[in-house]
């Protein structure tokens, strides 16, 4: 009996617990799905992690390589850098640069470069009578706009090459090489003829605006030749062949000239006595025209002139003659100019000269002279350096006489003031004025005289480097 109540108390008892162990069962295999999927899901980020790790060792490892690369090349430009430094150091120490209006380099072996340039701008008025029917007033032009270069070569030889722009025009000025050898120097090219010491001075370093009359009239002009210079002590001198500019070869003209130079110093005193010769020798066919401007370069108008003649040479002289003390400068010069006509015609003979002084009124200063020429004035006291630059006062009487053996060309004879003020050694401010005395000029008044004066002033602007 017993034993049937236990029995039937344990059927009961489970008949309530059945239930319980079921949903304990249940819960247990949720979680433990859930925790499979969080198993899972971990794995799966293990995964990327392990990827992404792979990656990141993958770019150290390039990263790296690229930085030891860098290393090596930053090593070798530290070199590089060190060498051309060296290198440098080593150039330099055998060239040197000098500002002279612009860069001078030189270097060892006789090595040497330098640009070299000009500017010149002229205005200015002319009044002539108005009944010859010749234009005057207003006029004003680019004189001259240069740009070339020069310098040394080893060896004794020499360059120079310059080529003027102004006047819309590109012209060869001087194309020169040249060999120096002790007291000698040969040069072939284009280049100044050695006739006058006004045509031979830079248009830099002139005293007045424009040359002497005779120098332009008579045709002086840089030719193609070859030419030999000998300077020794007080004495100079200089002779060449030519054949004509670069802008009229070719063609069969030549020339021959010479030129000496005693150039003495009297104590502080610079004295210049000199004479040149000249003999040109024309083509069949050729002719000549001898006629000039009235001081200025920007009018077109000539008042004395030749007309063309017919000419088989020419041959002309010139005596000169100069003197520099202090502040005082005076210069004058003769040149006499013969054409051979043709047909057993009288030959003429054309003269042209001037006499100049001129006077610093600046404490200091004085003109400057090398070579057989005038050369650049520099200024005491320029400005930039406390001063005011170099002031000059010249005064100047020129006359051309294109009349002789009756050819009718005129003459003219002119009376000139200038003023020069140099605020440094590479610039200049000037100004002129002239007073034209004409007689048997080529263009009458409508009265027919030919007998008449006319005036000018003209101002120019410079700087050269």
């Amino acid at each position: 009996m017993k034993r049937a109540l236990l029995l039937s108390a344990a059927a009961g008892a489970l008949c309530f617990t059945s239930p319980a162990i079921a949903q304990d069962n249940s819960e247990l295999s949720a979680e433990l799905a859930e925790m499979r999927a969080a198993m899972a899901a971990m794995a799966a980020r293990i995964d990327t992690l392990e990827a992404e790790l792979a990656e990141a060792e993958s770019k150290a490892d390039v990263a790296a390589t690229q930085a030891a690369a860098a290393s090596q090349a930053a090593s070798a430009a530290s070199e590089t850098a060190s060498a051309a430094v060296a290198a440098a150091e080593a150039a330099d120490a055998g060239a040197s640069i000098a500002f002279k209006g612009a860069p001078e380099i030189k270097a060892d072996g006789g090595w040497s470069f330098k640009p070299r340039g000009r500017l010149q701008y002229d205005a200015g008025i002319t009044s002539v009578p108005s009944s010859t029917g010749r234009s005057d007033g207003f006029g004003s032009e680019a004189r001259r706009a240069r740009l070339g270069v020069s310098g040394d070569m080893p060896g004794g030889f020499a360059y120079k090459f310059e080529v003027d722009f102004a006047g819309n025009d590109v012209a060869v000025t001087d194309a020169i090489i040249s060999y120096e050898a002790g007291d000698a120097e040969i040069s072939v090219g284009q280049m100044n003829t050695f006739q006058s010491l006004e045509e031979l001075t830079s248009s830099l370093h002139t005293s007045f605006i424009e040359r002497a009359a005779f120098t332009d009239a008579f045709g002086f002009e840089r030719r193609v030749g070859a030419a030999a210079t000998f300077s020794s002590g007080d004495l100079l001198i200089q002779t060449g062949l030519f054949t004509d500019n670069l802008e009229d070869l070719s063609n069969k003209n030549w020339s021959a000239d010479g030129r000496v130079v005693f150039n003495p110093k009297a104590g502080d005193t610079q004295l210049h006595f000199g004479g040149s010769v000249h003999y040109s020798d024309l083509e069949t066919g050729e002719t000549v025209r001898y006629r000039q401007r009235p001081l200025v370069h920007f009018t077109s108008e000539r008042f004395i002139n030749t007309g063309n003649l017919g000419a088989t040479s020419e041959f002309g002289f010139g005596l000169e003659g100069a003197f520099i003390a202090g502040p005082f400068h005076s210069a004058a010069e003769g040149y006499w100019q013969s054409v051979n006509l043709p047909m057993g015609a009288d030959d003429p003979t054309f003269f042209g000269g001037y006499a100049e002084i001129g006077y610093f009124l600046t404490s200091g200063d004085t003109r400057g002279y090398k070579g057989g020429k005038f050369d650049r004035t520099k200024p005491a006291n320029p400005v930039g350096e406390g001063g005011i630059g170099s002031i000059q006062l010249n005064a100047r009487y020129d006359r051309l006489d294109l009349s002789d053996a009756g050819i009718v060309g005129g003459t003219q004879d002119g009376y000139f003031l200038s003023l020069v003020w140099k605020p440094t050694d590479y610039t200049m401010l000037l100004a002129n004025y002239g007073k034209l005395d004409y007689s048997n000029a080529v263009h009458p008044t409508a009265t027919g005289d030919t007998d008449y004066s006319a005036d000018v002033i003209g101002v120019r602007a410079q700087i050269d480097f």
